[in-house]
């Protein structure tokens, strides 16, 4: 399967995007197909040996709108659709400056025949009908020229949309106050009165064009955490080349390029430290506000700010690898994405127009047959057409989903999808990985102890022999294990390992000459049926502060024991807390023995503890949980906890941990600091009650709007809906719906 993001033009509302769905979904090979209206982007998931892009494309084309695919994050590309929304929103503007004078002189025009007397300041011309309908022609077909396009291409293409509404509301009394200016006679012979509605044509399509300008420009500000990522990137970098310093550039930097930075400059693309140290502010990305020191061999990231040093850097990464590009790919990505939430939404999205039309030729036939008055008949017909709006349906759930997903990114919080957003406010259970989540996840050895002791230099031998081991396993223990072996002198080079093992959750091997060489945990040394008890004594006391222990064995024979240690983070025990106080049972799972993960658990703050789990069984330490009817999280870092992060309901990785972690996640914490999962949780409860608000508004609205335009209130209180108020009210709804989604941009993480 491939995945392909597509740039949409030619949408005007909900049903739009609606239809653009529906006939995405129908192709042959397409398997999923996310349409959001707020961002013009469609999401596309195909079977490439059933259906190409081309075909996409053409489908498209053939229901009357354009999509062409977005390649990657580009800032030159971005420039140019900015340019071309001012440009758009500068035309809108002139014709809503025009439409509105053309309004107010027909509005003045009919004071007088809506009040039923003269008013002596109105001049007599422009109460003439052939001049109120030479004014008000420009505005139909000028300004109102996007609606009658629209309502033509949706006609042709068989489907219905805003546009139909509001050009068949505006064509109809345009046309019926046309033909009673020119058969005046008619109407009166027929026992009705010649009267004209040119202002309601005019003040309706000036209003509506005004609402979509509006919406348009609060829109915009949606995407305002994608600019701002976008705007962290450097524009120039001062690599080396031939032996000399150029600027160059970002585009032009390549892999192995070496990049100087000085003091107060941004770090152009991602790297690793080749000479010289500083201090790195990396906030901007990471959210954490104290610089990071870096020296050689340290990684940086490009967008973050150097403070202090100079220093120069290898390119490890670029255009679009680069951390920064692959946090803005995820944003957009979940900004395109859909909630479960919207589902209902879209389902009434789909049928609202059509539904709409028939009530509006009810309406007519009941005041029309039934009530004997084509005025009332024509203005309730077209005061239903006009208030009615798909758009604020439509919009309700995806600009809350976009705020809230670049409000989280603003915090070092990348959501991955629609969905992981709106499911991480009902979590009840949340499972922490101990190593390189609770703790540093930069273990260090803090005791030693053998069998013989120092005795004709042992000590240093057998260390010599579990560092060469150690050195070929990738675990942050086994790493432990060799950096002691380096600072206590070990002599280089380390001898060769042949046979090497490791055994999931227990330990490794390895033969070194004729010697076989283990280190691993009591479990594994009880399976193997090894004799411990020379020194049990240590390693119980050494478990009880909280180490880790592993057995060295030498053939079969136990002849020392290491004890290390991983601190806890700073920030775990508060995040701990935090998420307790939220009602959330907290759980603990790490491959350490029972003494050592409790006495961790304790000094964090946990109760339930899952210890001596293989790799193998922390997804089925997931699924338990979940029996138990609950919404669990869980938090990883290693690739060893990717099975799980995907099993878990809402899977959240560290950013400090490994790309397979991060993938199998719906959510990934850049800092690594867990407090991340509170700012989450709580973002995921503000989005959520925000959409609930702006769906309620949306159904509200239109549940009350349509009867009362279609005159239900006038046989109670003789009180009819005029179409310009209902044009006024359609046209504001969606920015309403809009503008109460841009207060998520004021969310900030409560205290406890």
């Amino acid at each position: 399967m491939e995945t392909v993001n597509l740039r949409l033009k030619g949408m005007s509302c909900a049903s739009c995007a609606n239809t653009i769905e529906q006939v995405i979904q129908a192709i042959p090979g397409v398997s999923e197909c996310s349409v959001n209206f707020a961002i013009e982007q469609a999401i596309v998931k195909y079977n490439p040996q059933r259906t190409n892009l081309k075909i996409i494309q053409q489908v498209v084309a053939d229901a009357g709108y354009t999509a062409q695919p977005i390649q990657e994050v580009d800032a030159p590309s971005e420039d140019a659709e900015k340019k071309a929304r001012v440009a758009e929103e500068k035309e809108i503007t002139r014709k809503v400056i025009v439409g509105s004078i053309i309004s107010v002189l027909l509005v003045i025009g009919v004071l007088p025949m809506m009040i039923g007397s003269e008013i002596s300041w109105v001049p007599a011309w422009l109460q003439n009908f052939w001049v109120q309908f030479v004014l008000v022609t420009p505005v139909q077909f000028w300004v109102g020229k996007a609606f009658f396009a629209g309502g033509w291409k949706a006609f042709k293409h068989h489907y219905a949309d805003m546009n139909t509404l509001v050009a068949l509301g505006t064509a109809v009394a345009y046309l019926y106050s046309l033909f009673a200016t020119a058969f005046p006679e008619f109407l009166e012979s027929q026992g009705l009165e010649a009267a004209v509605y040119y202002e309601v044509s005019s003040v309706v399509i000036t209003l509506v064009l005004l609402g979509r300008l509006l919406e348009n420009r609060a829109k915009g500000q949606t995407s305002e955490a994608i600019r701002k990522l976008m705007g962290l990137q450097a524009k120039t970098a001062r690599v080396i080349r031939n032996g000399q310093e150029i600027d160059i550039p970002i585009q032009e930097v390549v892999v192995e390029d070496v990049i100087v930075v000085r003091p107060g400059e941004k770090i152009p693309v991602d790297g690793e430290v080749v000479e010289g140290e500083s201090s790195i502010d990396e906030s901007m990305v990471t959210g954490e506000p104290m610089p990071v020191k870096k020296q050689a061999g340290d990684e940086v990231i490009g967008a973050t700010i150097n403070k202090t040093g100079s220093f120069k850097f290898k390119a490890t990464k670029v255009g679009k690898d680069t951390v920064l590009a692959q946090i803005i790919k995820l944003v957009q990505d979940a900004q395109g994405s859909k909630a479960p939430i919207q589902q209902l939404a879209d389902r009434v999205t789909g049928w609202f127009v059509p539904a709409v039309i028939a009530i509006a030729i009810t309406t007519f036939v009941i005041w029309f047959d039934f009530m004997g008055n084509v005025t009332l008949a024509m203005i309730t017909t077209v005061g239903v057409l006009i208030i009615a709006c798909p758009c604020a349906l439509g919009l309700a759930t995806p600009t809350s989903i976009m705020v809230g997903t670049g409000k989280g990114a603003e915090n070092g919080i990348l959501i991955k999808g629609a969905d992981s957003l709106e499911l991480a406010h009902k979590i009840q259970a949340i499972i922490l990985d101990k190593t390189g989540t609770i703790t540093q996840g930069k273990p260090s050895v803090t005791n030693y102890a053998t069998v013989r002791g120092t005795a004709n230099g042992h000590e240093i031998q057998l260390l010599r022999l579990i560092a060469a081991v150690e050195r070929n396993s990738e675990h942050p223990l086994a790493e432990a294990v060799v950096r002691y072996a380096e600072s206590q002198g070990v002599q280089q080079p380390l001898p060769k390992v042949q046979n090497f093992a490791a055994v999931a959750g227990m330990g490794v091997q390895g033969m070194i000459g004729e010697r076989l060489v283990q280190i691993g945990t009591q479990r594994w040394m009880d399976t193997l049926g090894i004799d411990t008890q020379s020194l049990q004594s240590q390693r119980q006391r050494w478990e009880a502060e909280a180490k880790t222990t592993a057995w060295i064995v030498l053939d079969g024979q136990v002849e020392g024991l290491v004890g290390i240690a991983d601190a806890v983070k700073q920030s775990s025990v508060e995040a701990i807390a935090k998420l307790q106080k939220m009602g959330l049972e907290v759980a603990m799972l790490t491959g350490d023995n029972r003494q050592t993960a409790e006495a961790i658990a304790r000094e964090v703050g946990i109760k339930r503890v899952f210890a001596e789990v293989r790799p193998d069984q922390k997804a089925a330490q997931v699924k338990a949980l979940q029996t138990e009817g609950k919404i669990v999280a869980m938090v990883g870092d290693g690739i060893n906890d990717a099975p799980a992060l995907a099993q878990a309901d809402v899977g959240i990785a560290i950013g400090t941990g490994t790309d397979v972690a991060m993938a199998a996640s719906d959510v990934t914490l850049i800092s690594g600091d867990l407090r991340g999962i509170v700012t989450a949780i709580q973002l995921s409860h503000a989005t959520m009650r925000n959409i609930r608000q702006n769906l309620f508004f949306a159904y509200i609205y239109n549940v009350s709007g349509i009867p009362i335009a279609a005159g239900i209130l006038y046989p109670l209180f003789g009180w009819l809906l005029n179409p310009i108020i209902a044009g006024a009210a359609m046209a504001f709804s969606s920015v309403s719906v809009v503008t109460n989604a841009l207060r998520l941009r004021n969310f900030k993480p409560q205290a406890y």
